[in-house]
């Protein structure tokens, strides 16, 4: 393990996210909310400090061509809880508790958003953007910002992207890693861009828009409104905010082929969208006519919030255009259902994510067939490719640790909460980064009144659940920490 070097590379994270934490200010002087400028300018202080002297301390040596890969999973996970910490500092200039301030954090930067607040009108405008924006970094990922604005990372920086993106696939679009994480954040960037354009034209504030867009395309879920989007109470809105979590939750490097390349076939001869997409109608048609025969709703009401719910939680957006805790237990049933599934491998999504999914079903399929031709080769193939073998390894582990985790973590939840429906609803929708369950954490609840053991344990699989395991398990292997 190279220390010095790890402690360089985040030192100069750190930094840079100094930087970013001052951008709320510009709108505490827009909003005239000058008793809000000290909390950033507090936190950027912190992480600025933090980071020169983690630069210090390792020799300011910014050369990081020769970074292994146990150090790029060092990094990235370090990353994210200490970005989580110094982003927390000013949550706490607002009453919040540090364990409640750094779960808001931790919420926010891993895209889960599930909030510990109980009532939204304590907070500034200020506050509820920081919300926003730290969703909207980490949805694209902090470490691939990095990437494509610091040349030191130019050539380390596939160590840690690789960390960091959300599925079992190396995704690249371009020859140099700097170039693929600037053009997925060109794409990021545009989509978020069209999606503020379309919700101010519908009758949103720009405030709303501006961060309701910066959550959309991180499939975060924080929103302004206490009440989620139903709140606003705009079919309109409703519609626009369900069109941008589809695109978040597809494959960012096949949208980026398809609008700026001008390959449309990357995009629809992918199984995994097509498969994302057949998941999406499928279940929302049915959910569609639950709610239109049994809870006496109109037809366009019935297909507005169908196609919302199961949207906003295949992508793991959690946004709300209702309250889905109070439909019957089919409709909720869909929506648990559809939470084991997560968006598609290169999106802003969570989840186990659709292509496990696929790989799944074709993995069994093979099975079955080699019970019946035991001696006959059948290989996995998604899009025409073979699966190779250590990929069908990493997907089988992942989804095995993932069970593991998800059982222990209800498990203990639900015996520290006395409440079985916290344990497992919570832990789904914490470790693959949803936010909302049902009853008292669900749409119109919060989180804050958890035990604190609980929301530390929710804490840890919304991480764990966000850098998908596989810097968490590298950590778990002696060898990682051996000396170099």
């Amino acid at each position: 393990m190279k220390t010095n070097m790890v402690a360089n590379a985040l030192g100069l994270i750190l930094m840079g996210f100094g930087v970013i934490l001052l951008s709320p200010i510009l709108v505490a002087l827009l909003e005239e909310e000058y008793s809000s400028i000290l909390p950033f300018c507090i936190a950027s202080f912190a992480a600025i400090s933090f980071g020169v002297f983690l630069q210090w301390r390792g020799g300011w040596n910014r050369n990081f061509d020769k970074i292994k890969r146990s150090d790029g999973f060092l990094v990235v996970t370090l990353t994210w809880l200490t970005t989580g910490a110094v982003g927390a500092i000013p949550y706490l200039f607002y009453g919040l508790s540090p364990l409640d301030a750094y779960f808001e954090s931790i919420s926010g930067i891993t895209t889960t958003g599930a909030t510990i607040l109980k009532d939204f009108s304590l907070y500034p405008k200020d506050f509820f953007f920081w919300r926003s924006l730290t969703q909207w970094l980490g949805g694209m990922g902090i470490i691939v910002l990095f990437v494509a604005i610091l040349p030191q990372f130019a050539v380390a920086g596939r160590q840690m992207f690789f960390a960091e993106a959300p599925g079992p696939t190396d995704e690249k679009m371009t020859p140099r890693i700097a170039h693929t994480a600037k053009a997925l954040w060109l794409i990021y960037i545009l989509l978020t861009i069209i999606e503020i354009a379309a919700l101010r034209l519908a009758g949103l504030s720009f405030f709303d828009a501006v961060c309701n867009a910066l959550t959309t395309m991180a499939a975060g879920g924080f929103s302004p409104h206490p009440q989620s989007i139903m709140g606003y109470g705009n079919s309109m809105v409703t519609w626009i905010v369900t069109a941008f979590m589809f695109l978040a939750g597809s494959n960012f490097a096949l949208q980026y082929r398809f609008m700026v390349q001008m390959k449309p076939g990357s995009l629809f001869k992918s199984e995994e969208f097509q498969l994302y997409t057949a998941i999406i109608f499928a279940l929302s048609s049915v959910l569609c006519g639950m709610l239109y025969f049994s809870h006496n709703l109109s037809f366009a009401d019935s297909l507005r919030d169908s196609f919302f719910q199961v949207v906003s939680i295949i992508t793991t957006a959690g946004f709300s255009s209702a309250d889905f805790a109070l439909w019957l237990v089919p409709a909720q049933a869909i929506l648990i259902a559809v939470m084991l599934v997560g968006g598609c491998a290169g999106s802003a999504g969570g989840g186990v994510k659709v292509v496990r999914v696929l790989f799944m079903g074709k993995f069994l399929k093979r099975e079955i067939s080699q019970v019946l031709h035991p001696q006959a080769i059948l290989p996995i193939k998604i899009d025409k490719t073979t699966v190779p073998d250590d990929t069908q390894r990493q997907i089988l582990g992942f989804l095995l640790f993932y069970l593991v985790l998800m059982i222990f973590s209800a498990l203990i939840v639900t015996i520290i909460e006395g409440d079985a429906s916290i344990g497992f609803i919570g832990t789904a929708a914490t470790i693959g980064n949803i936010g909302p369950g049902f009853g008292e954490i669900g749409p119109m609840g919060t989180f804050g009144y958890l035990a604190i053991p609980t929301k530390i344990i929710f804490i840890i699989d919304m991480v764990v659940g966000r850098l998908e395991f596989i810097p968490f398990l590298a950590m778990l292997h002696p060898d990682f920490w051996a000396s170099r």
